[in-house]
């Protein structure tokens, strides 16, 4: 499973439970909260109107014909019409009964159970004890919205408790309350999940990014490859960015020490033959050989000097590529003149071997390094002669910002092809010479990435072609 979908999932489970747990307790919570304070205020409603009841009460007439009995009548009958925060009240629900001292009512606002006793019900019967009066029941015992809240106060006549005035309201008047409150706290509980859970998207994509960044950077140390100044070290914040420091770090040890170990294998590889040679025409040079011989085998000795020298200045000059980040220019260069410089380096290679030099067409001019551009260009036409036939010709061709180099030899092997520019890595000659380093298409190479350019080679029908591609 990818970091990114553990996080989230991580995120989201956490922050599920969490909500789960929170919204449950809101719930829960909202639909006693206001029956408590429904009965907070029934207590203040059942004192006051026992304090009106005790005159009453007292003198016998808590009948209909008493003024507490009218006035109550008359307060079930008044019509009313209120917004309570958004909700209509059009009914007074208040039921008031009123009991003697031994439970039997004397009054009923509802008129239904007066006469009746209500000694055993525990608002009447703890309110006679001296105690707090209260009761919940339900009309209808299988339906808990029929339930209906009672709450009691004494009456008191002379310092004794002579009656008990019962309060009575539905729990239903209020169930409207209840169910927008709780319609409410679910819809800014799911509105506050939807954000956690951008919020967690953000941070999960903000951390996998940071860290693929890094992942990526990781990958590309292996060390140096020729190909191209080190990557940037990406720039994120905190303990990231201490990490992606650490691994610059080791990035430059690991790229210095491949770079000189890939360097001495390298070289000793490729100095091998040449030493070689050169000791065994030495060895063979102390006995007495005819005067052919001993020309013959001198020449030896200086062909592999030479190709030792050519060897070690290529690599000096690579070497010094390969630690430069970018080409310097300080005024605009043709590419004609690059050209012609370097033909003029190559002329009396060229003309040993028997090879005409050509140059076609005039090539744009910019902000290139001149030095680079003609030392690019020479490798290319060396690396030409090298594989051109006796008596044929390599033609530098300027197009614009393109130099092109086409030789008349046997091309390269397609398999070869996208080697090409490896340090060391060389083809066979024709006449299955192996002279060459391949350093010559390497430093070509090096030249065009300081330039921001290309070295694109192709076999074409009459030999070989090497593009340069500048930007």
């Amino acid at each position: 499973m990818r970091l990114g979908i553990r996080l989230l999932f991580a995120f989201f489970l956490i922050n599920g439970i969490a909500a789960f747990f929170v919204l449950r307790v809101f719930t829960a919570e909202i639909k006693p909260s206001v029956r408590e304070v429904m009965e907070d205020m029934m207590v203040d409603t059942a004192n006051i109107l026992a304090e009106l009841a005790s005159d009453d009460l007292a003198a016998g007439r808590m009948q209909a014909d008493g003024a507490f009995a009218r006035h109550v009548r008359a307060y079930a009958s008044r019509p009313v019409d209120a917004a309570i925060w958004g909700l209509a009240k059009q009914s007074l629900d208040f039921r008031i009964y009123v009991t003697d001292a031994t439970g039997r009512v004397l009054f009923d606002s509802e008129r239904q159970a007066e006469g009746q006793d209500y000694s055993q019900w525990n608002d009447v019967a703890r309110t006679l004890r001296g105690e707090y009066g209260a009761r919940a029941s339900r009309d209808v015992q299988q339906d808990d919205t029929s339930g209906v809240m009672y709450v009691a106060a004494p009456i008191r006549v002379d310092g004794r408790i002579a009656g008990v005035l019962t309060v009575a309201k539905p729990t239903r008047t209020v169930q409207r309350f209840i169910d927008r409150a709780e319609r409410k706290v679910l819809r800014g509980g799911v509105l506050l999940l939807a954000l956690s859970a951008l919020v967690g998207v953000a941070v999960t994509v903000w951390t996998v990014w940071h860290v693929r960044r890094l992942r990526d950077y990781a990958l590309s140390v292996q060390g140096p490859s020729g190909d191209g100044p080190p990557p940037a070290v990406p720039q994120v914040p905190g303990e990231l960015g201490d990490l992606a420091r650490a691994m610059e770090r080791m990035r430059e040890r690991l790229e210095g020490r491949d770079y000189i170990e890939g360097y001495v294998r390298a070289l000793t590889h490729e100095l091998k033959s040449p030493v070689a040679a050169i000791r065994g025409a030495g060895e063979l040079l102390h006995d007495d050989l005819p005067e052919a011989d001993r020309r013959q085998f001198a020449a030896q000795v200086v062909e592999q000097s030479e190709r030792l020298q050519r060897l070690i200045d290529r690599l000096l000059e690579l070497s010094k590529l390969e630690q430069r980040q970018h080409a310097e220019a300080a005024a605009p260069v043709a590419l004609r003149d690059c050209a012609e410089r370097a033909i003029a380096q190559a002329r009396a290679r060229a003309h040993q071997r028997r090879v005409a030099l050509e140059l076609h067409g005039e090539g744009a001019s910019g902000a290139w390094e001149a030095e680079l551009v003609t030392l690019a260009i020479g490798n290319l036409i060396d690396n030409a002669i090298d594989f051109s036939p006796e008596g044929t010709a390599v033609r530098v061709e300027l197009h614009g910002s393109t130099v092109a180099v086409q030789d008349a030899g046997p091309g390269v092997p397609e398999y070869a092809l996208a080697r090409l520019g490896e340090r060391f890595f060389t083809t066979a000659r024709p006449g299955g010479q192996r002279s060459g380093s391949g350093l010559g298409l390497a430093i070509v190479r090096r030249v065009m990435l300081l330039h921001g350019g290309q070295l694109r080679v192709r076999n074409t029908a009459g030999g070989c072609r090497a593009e340069l591609l500048f930007a």
